[in-house]
C-alpha cells in the first residue's frame, strides 16, 4: 500500500514534468573575482597587440556573439568557425564546438593563446600584467597574484553571471499560461513531436551532449568537431548540441555560419538531422516558440 500510495504521489509531477526547465534568477559567484574577470572580458590587453577583448567576439548586448560568420582576430586574422554565445554558457556540459574545453576556466585560456584570436602567450601576458594596475588587483583577489590559472578563473567567474532568466517561455513553465502565445505553445509541441526535443532540453535547451551533423544525410562540414579533440573514427562530425536561448539573437547559425534566419535553421534541422518533412505553417510556429527563449539580460553587463 505504502508503495502504491507513494507512486500516486508522484504523478503529477511525472505528468507535467517537460523537458526544459527555467534558468534560476541567479548563480553562486565570487563577486570579487567576477568584478576583476569583468574587467579583463572588456580590456584588448589580453591579445598580444592590444587589439582585440573577450568581448568583440561576445557582444552581451547582442546575444552574447559577434554576428559574423567568423571572427576576427588580432591582424585581421578571420577564422573558420561561428563564434557561439557566451550568455548561458556555464550550463553547457563542455565548452567550443568540439568540446574541446570541459568548462569556462579552461575555455577562457584557449583565445588568449591562439594565434588567429588574441595571439599571445601566458609568459608575455603575465609581464605585462604585471606592469600594469593588474598586479595590485589580483594581489587582493588572488594570495598567489598574477597566473594563468589564475587570469583564466577571474574570466570564468565573471562569465558564469551572464545568465538570462525570465524569458516568456521561462515564465511560462513557472506557471504563467499566458506568458507565450497560442502559436508559441503550438510551437514547442511542434518542437517536441518532430524530435527536436531529443537534443535540444535541459535547463539550457541544449549544450548538454553531442550529436553527429547530418544524421540523415551529409550536411558537408568542413569542421570535424570532436574527431578534432579524439581522432577516433566513431567522433567525426560529432558536435556539441548549442544552446537555443536567445536564439533568435544570435545569426548566423550553425557551427558554419551557413544560415542568417532561423526559418532556414528549422528546415534544415528536420531534413539533416531529423529526416522529418515540416510545412511552412510548422516552421513559422516553432520559430515563434525559438523567439520565446529569450531572457533578461544581466544588469551592469558594461
Amino acid at each position: 500500500m505504502k508503495v502504491k500510495l507513494f507512486f500516486i504521489a508522484l504523478l503529477p509531477s511525472l505528468i507535467f514534468s517537460e523537458p526544459i526547465q527555467p534558468l534560476p534568477q541567479n548563480v553562486n559567484v565570487d563577486n570579487n573575482k567576477a568584478k576583476l574577470g569583468k574587467e579583463l572580458f572588456f580590456d584588448p590587453i589580453l591579445s598580444v597587440d592590444n587589439s582585440v577583448s573577450c568581448a568583440m567576439c561576445h557582444d552581451l548586448q547582442n546575444g552574447g556573439d559577434d554576428g559574423l560568420v567568423a571572427s576576427v582576430g588580432h591582424k585581421g586574422q578571420v577564422g573558420d568557425i561561428n563564434a557561439p554565445t557566451v550568455l548561458n554558457a556555464v550550463y553547457n556540459f563542455r565548452q567550443f564546438w568540439n568540446g574541446r574545453s570541459k568548462d569556462l576556466k579552461e575555455q577562457a585560456k584557449g583565445p588568449i593563446e591562439n594565434p588567429i584570436e588574441m595571439g599571445n602567450t601566458f609568459e608575455n601576458l603575465i609581464s605585462v600584467l604585471k606592469n600594469s594596475t593588474y598586479k595590485e588587483k589580483f594581489d587582493e583577489v588572488f594570495e598567489d597574484g598574477i597566473t594563468e590559472d589564475n587570469i583564466a578563473d577571474a574570466i570564468a567567474e565573471y562569465e558564469k553571471t551572464l545568465i538570462t532568466p525570465n524569458s516568456a517561455f521561462d515564465r511560462y513553465l513557472n506557471g504563467d499560461k499566458k506568458a507565450i502565445t497560442k502559436d508559441q505553445k503550438e510551437g514547442y509541441e511542434i518542437f517536441k513531436e518532430k524530435g527536436c526535443i531529443a537534443c535540444h532540453h535541459g535547463i539550457n535547451v541544449g549544450g548538454n551532449l553531442y550529436n553527429k551533423f547530418g544524421v540523415m544525410e551529409d550536411a558537408k562540414s568542413k569542421r570535424e568537431g570532436l574527431y578534432e579533440v579524439t581522432k577516433e573514427e566513431q567522433d567525426r562530425y560529432y558536435f556539441k548540441v548549442p544552446s537555443l536561448r536567445n536564439v533568435d539573437k544570435t545569426a548566423p547559425y550553425l557551427h558554419d555560419g551557413r544560415y542568417d534566419n532561423l526559418n532556414d535553421v528549422v528546415k534544415f534541422m528536420a531534413r539533416y538531422q531529423l529526416g522529418r518533412t515540416i510545412s511552412e505553417d510548422e516552421v513559422h510556429k516553432v520559430v515563434q516558440f525559438l523567439n520565446s527563449l529569450s531572457g533578461e539580460l544581466p544588469k551592469d553587463i558594461r
